[in-house]
């Protein structure tokens, strides 16, 4: 068989990859530039990559209710950009003058501050008129007519007051505690209290449990689909919370908070019970960001700026609810098919696992690479349920990030252990925001015999990997899934993934050695071909740079693309400039946080970086390499990690390599030459490090691919 690589690919990639020049990349390029480029600030590349998610809420050929949700994402990811990116820089900004003086900090802070305003007004400006021409209305107190006040004031009587408890502020009722992200009000009150005190201030704190979008019934909703938000329920009867006071002033506020878990890990004998005590007190760490309503009076914002011990930098005034990622529930109660994405269901691959034959068997004759959302994720369910449920499967072995509270891969698992078998699962208790889920799961585990281990001491477990040692014609053989996703069938359908299915002696040994190391701690023999961090995968991919730039300065074909979440990481970046001035020609397709400046003339001319936000989140890791123009000049990986120094250094990951020639054109011919085409959901990077929209023909990767699987 001939060996396939990319230079001949049926796509045309061959133009992609060896262009005449890159004009065709739109760039403001700069008449003069230093010697060594500056590397670009990761915490203002996170808020671009929020303004090309907000661009979608913009776009008109995105369904209504879609571009409401991704007003939602963006709020959602504003959230976790103060609660895990910002705490670092607080300090800094609590000093006198700290924002003057620096500026960079200053810029990071005038950009947030701008974001959320752009934020807020694609909310009220477009999305909220769009819905009201389509019938879907979002009810204030002054638009509410007789019958709709009435409704509503009945459902504040019977489902609110009673859970609202108002705290009136004195010497003997000092500020309460204000937990993360959570719905507040301060109320500025008139007149003496019961015992004849004048006390002017009163917090009312809003339960979780209270829905914040009600759907009005039909009976008052004249004809339209009608909503009431709970901050406009609330702010609608506050007077009926303080009896004989007047209510001179209010406002909505929340507090985000730092949000990440600090646990000494040396210090601790069992890391699983001091996560889950720090876990009770997450929601109360030091606060980052004080939002209020746009019409807050001054001295409220102050007062609540001083009880949180924050600047003014730190206070966000909003036009609307101070936490539009809950206006998920009005989009989960809206009857509107055609205002959301058309349906689409992820294919079983049949034409190389037929549904009545087993994977296992199939795994025997040939490696099976799976891409997801466009195929389903059910394929590595089966995998596991066919091993569960096989009596020759002897043992198997996880590593577990992030699986959701509910998941039918942990409950086979838990059957597993149940059935007998050798169960090793290797959870990470410290993946952000599921550490809880992950801690209930490993209890489940133990539970049933399953041995639980959760990796190394201050390195996080984040490679992806399944391994099946089964007995067959009375010989152990070992089967494998890898991949640079989470083990987790919802975010599957939701995200860009590929797993790769295989019974590969040298990749199967790989990941056993891999499990006995995370098992036992020992060292291990050097690894076949898997590439493991944080020992061998940065030497090696810097390696593979200087390989490509040697090419290139020799005047051979010199390629690399590299399709990443995030490229952070100062040496990878430092060794792709280089490379870049040797002459290899680079693109970079980088979803989110890119610290490398294109386009700089004698310096990053020959490097490109994209970034692609559709439908689906792009989450797949694919990084190819050439250096010659031999068939065995080229390297393609598939990999867990993105190129930041904590997933190199401070994580357990993985990369192994598509050695099968016609899976190597796989991942080429839907995975770079679509997305090096993409005309629709492509942005560029300008060397500034803000980006523009492609403007190039040529239609959505995405779209495409959806095509591509519906019509098989």
């Amino acid at each position: 068989m001939v060996k396939c690589h990319i230079i001949v690919s049926s796509f045309g990639l061959r133009k992609i990859l060896y262009p005449c020049d890159m004009s065709d990349l739109p760039a403001h390029r700069p008449e003069s530039a230093s010697s060594q480029p500056k590397l670009l600030s990761r915490e203002r590349s996170i808020l671009a990559f929020n303004r090309r998610v907000l661009a979608q809420a913009r776009r008109l050929d995105v369904p209504l209710l879609e571009r409401l949700r991704y007003i939602c994402i963006v709020s959602s990811n504003i959230d976790e950009f103060f609660e895990v990116r910002f705490p670092d820089y607080i300090e800094v900004v609590r000093q006198p003058d700290a924002i003057g003086a620096n500026s960079e900090l200053h810029a990071l802070v005038e950009e947030a501050h701008a974001l959320i305003s752009d934020h807020y007004r694609a909310f009220n400006d477009e999305v909220i008129p769009l819905l009201k021409q389509q019938g879907i209305v979002i009810l204030s107190h002054s638009e509410r007519n007789e019958a709709q006040c009435r409704w509503v004031q009945q459902f504040f009587n019977d489902e609110v007051k009673p859970l609202l408890v108002p705290v009136g502020l004195d010497p003997a009722h000092p500020f309460p505690q204000v937990a993360n992200k959570s719905l507040n009000f301060i109320v500025r009150l008139g007149g003496k209290d019961a015992f004849g005190r004048a006390n002017t201030i009163a917090i009312v704190k809003v339960p979780r449990v209270l829905p914040r979008v009600i759907r009005l019934p039909a009976k008052v909703s004249a004809g339209r689909q009608a909503f009431v938000l709970l901050t406009s329920v609330i702010r609608a009867h506050l007077a009926e919370l303080f009896s004989g006071r007047e209510v001179v002033a209010f406002s909505q506020f929340r507090i985000t908070r730092d949000s990440d878990l600090e646990v000494g890990e040396g210090d601790v004998a069992n890391l699983r019970q001091a996560l889950r005590s720090g876990l009770t007190t997450r929601n109360f760490g030091r606060a980052i960001r004080l939002e209020v309503g746009s019409t807050c009076p001054a001295e409220l914002a102050e007062f609540l700026l001083g009880q949180f011990v924050l600047p003014k930098a730190a206070l966000y005034r909003v036009d609307g609810p101070v936490n539009l990622v809950r206006l998920n529930q009005l989009i989960d109660q809206v009857d509107a098919p055609h205002l959301r994405f058309a349906p689409f269901e992820p294919a079983w691959p049949s034409e190389r696992v037929p549904l009545h034959k087993s994977i296992l068997a199939t795994l025997h004759e040939k490696d099976i690479l799976l891409h997801h959302p466009f195929e389903t994720f059910e394929m590595v369910t089966q995998f596991l349920r066919e091993a569960v449920f096989d009596p020759d499967v002897l043992a198997i072995k996880q590593t577990v990030y992030r699986t959701g509270s509910e998941s039918p891969m942990m409950d086979l698992l838990i059957e597993a252990a149940r059935r007998g078998k050798e169960v090793t699962v290797v959870v990470e208790l410290k993946a952000r925001f599921d550490e809880e889920a992950n801690i209930n799961w490993a209890e489940r585990l133990e539970a049933v015999g399953a041995q639980v281990v959760y990796g190394v001491v201050g390195l996080k477990t984040h490679a992806k990997l399944l391994l099946l040692t089964r007995r067959v014609s009375g010989r152990l053989r070992r089967y494998a899934h890898l991949s640079t996703g989470n083990y987790n069938p919802k975010t599957a359908r939701l995200y860009t993934d590929l797993g790769y299915l295989t019974a590969d002696p040298d990749i199967t040994a790989d990941a056993d050695a891999v499990f006995q190391q995370l098992a036992s701690l020992g060292k291990m023999k050097a690894l076949r071909c898997l590439l493991q961090a944080p020992f061998k995968l940065h030497r090696e991919m810097l390696a593979l740079i200087q390989r490509v730039a040697h090419a290139a300065s020799l005047g051979e074909p010199a390629r690399i693309v590299l399709k990443l979440n995030a490229l952070t990481d100062v040496p990878l970046i430092e060794a792709l400039i280089q490379a870049g001035m040797a002459g290899a020609k680079i693109d970079l397709i980088v979803r989110g946080a890119c610290m490398l400046a294109p386009g700089i003339p004698g310096q990053t001319e020959n490097i490109r970086v994209r970034s692609i936000v559709g439908r689906f989140l792009e989450h797949s890791r694919i990084l190819y390499f050439r250096w010659g123009a031999g068939l065995d000049d080229e390297a393609l990986y598939l990999s867990s990690a993105d190129w930041m120094s904590r997933n190199m250094f401070r994580r357990i990951e993985i990369a192994w390599p598509v050695r099968n020639a016609a899976l190597k054109q796989r991942v080429i011919d839907e995975c770079v030459v679509p997305y090096l085409h993409d005309g629709v959901d492509s942005w560029f990077e300008q060397p500034d490090g803000s980006y523009v929209s492609s403007g190039l023909p040529g239609p959505s990767a995405q779209q495409a691919l959806m095509a591509l699987y519906q019509a098989r």
